[in-house]
């Protein structure tokens, strides 16, 4: 129901808009705006309506993934397969992360904010922790932390490492330098999110152990290395806007890039000789 309200904002087919919106679309007729001209209200706007299709309370988004759930296996060695203790210190590690919010009053989260902006545009002094600065990056408004209900602080720690350990790679998607990009582009920030939560379903990581291969081959992965989640973001990123490409895809149809991200990391994760995070083939990406 929400999604069709949205559809129905975007293409202006009832008064649910409210004055600001409705000028919006009618400026929207009179001319070409896309995201390469960096307009931030252009920005906001493509924000709140994706945001509110894709990012909004957790049931919405698990109702995205979990009409086609995780492959499960009817076999006890894969329901009750052992972890090493390395293995079980670092997921669960790594499922307390899951369960930390994003707070706008912690020093350190605060921190973490202004260290994605300084990566994401160092040469551009941001004003103010809430700022209409932030619509440049793809969030819905000028206060970030309204946008990480879904997934919390984890979904900043994964775009914050993407800034700093692959940079070239981040700024290549977030000012969609490559391929022929459709005028109506995906919200960088706010598909980072939905990226975040993708994996979290995916890898069936809020079960006390995964259930589904990915899951299981991931947590070997975990084990050889403590930052195989947050690598696996950045690869899950980068093939994201790759279908995004090869599919020509606008905003609207970002679920259908994103379901198609998940069936080939699936696959990839699914693979026999997979022994380490850098052995999948869309490591290379990044």
């Amino acid at each position: 129901m929400l999604f069709a309200l949205q559809l129905k904002l975007i293409l202006n087919l009832d008064g649910l808009a409210d004055e600001d919106e409705s000028n919006w679309q009618r400026r929207k007729l009179d001319e070409e705006p896309a995201w390469s001209h960096n307009s931030p209200h252009v920005i906001s706007q493509l924000a709140q309506c994706f945001s509110n299709a894709m990012v909004g309370p957790r049931a919405w988004i698990g109702g995205i993934f979990n009409r086609s759930g995780n492959r499960r296996f009817g076999s006890d060695k894969y329901l009750d397969y052992p972890l090493t203790p390395l293995q079980e210190e670092r997921l669960r590690a790594l499922q307390e992360r899951l369960g930390v919010p994003f707070d706008e009053t912690r020093l350190d989260h605060q921190e973490a904010l202004q260290a994605l902006w300084n990566a994401a545009f160092p040469n551009v002094k941001l004003k103010s922790l809430i700022s209409e600065q932030w619509k440049d990056m793809g969030w819905q408004g000028a206060n970030p932390s309204t946008d990480f209900r879904g997934c919390g602080f984890i979904s900043l720690e994964n775009l914050l490492f993407f800034a700093t350990r692959y940079p070239a790679c981040f700024h290549r998607l977030l000012f969609k330098r490559s391929g022929s990009r459709a005028t109506w582009e995906y919200p960088f920030a706010v598909a980072g999110i939905n990226v975040t939560f993708m994996l979290i379903q995916m890898l069936d990581l809020y079960s006390e152990k995964p259930k589904c291969l990915p899951g299981i081959n991931f947590v070997k992965l975990l084990g050889e290395d403590d930052e195989a989640f947050d690598v696996l973001y950045c690869i899950a990123f980068a093939m994201m806007d790759a279908q995004w490409l090869a599919m020509c895809a606008s905003y609207m149809e970002f679920k259908d890039v994103l379901q198609a991200t998940r069936t080939q990391l699936e696959r990839e994760l699914s693979l026999e000789d997979i022994q380490r995070i850098e052995d999948l083939p869309a490591y290379n990406l990044i």
